[in-house]
């Protein structure tokens, strides 16, 4: 339903029109998220994947990985690629883990400098580690929850 006072939606000047887009260029590999407006935050280092990184101050840990990469993590039953589902910590679909481990809900937990995230292969870093230590039973792996 439209309305005449209402004032009409348009694609701002520097969106791409949907038909100038070639597929090819929609499956190339680069960050989900590009950052348009508060660019003048503090810059805070991070590693994700093993891989240095930088976000900036007051970003969720969600925001941090997605202007880095396409996805969140992939799904552990799918193998799908994931970017969060609901963004207000309810669904489970944007866990993640730190390097040591601890399950982290990237959608609601602030980036802090130095922090060391895995997205990739998570639950095969814990393993590793919980194989190497017999009293690894009470790790954060054997939760019963998917990273």
């Amino acid at each position: 339903m439209t309305s005449p006072d209402l004032p009409r939606m348009t694609r701002p000047p520097h969106a791409p029109d949907a038909a100038s887009v070639s597929p090819a260029a929609l499956a190339e590999p680069g960050p989900q998220f590009v950052r348009v407006a508060e660019l003048h935050r503090e810059p805070l280092a991070f590693v994700l994947d093993g891989r240095d990184a930088t976000a900036l101050a007051g970003d969720t840990v969600l925001t941090a990985i997605l202007m880095q990469q396409r996805s969140v993590r992939h799904s552990e039953f799918s193998g799908e690629p994931r970017a969060g589902f609901c963004l207000i910590g309810a669904c489970q679909d944007c866990w993640v883990r730190s390097e040591d481990g601890t399950r982290l809900r990237a959608c609601s937990t602030l980036l802090a400098a130095g922090m060391r995230i895995v997205t990739r292969n998570a639950v095969v870093v814990v393993a590793a580690n919980a194989s190497m230590d017999p009293m690894a039973s009470a790790s954060p792996a054997s939760d019963g929850v998917a990273p």
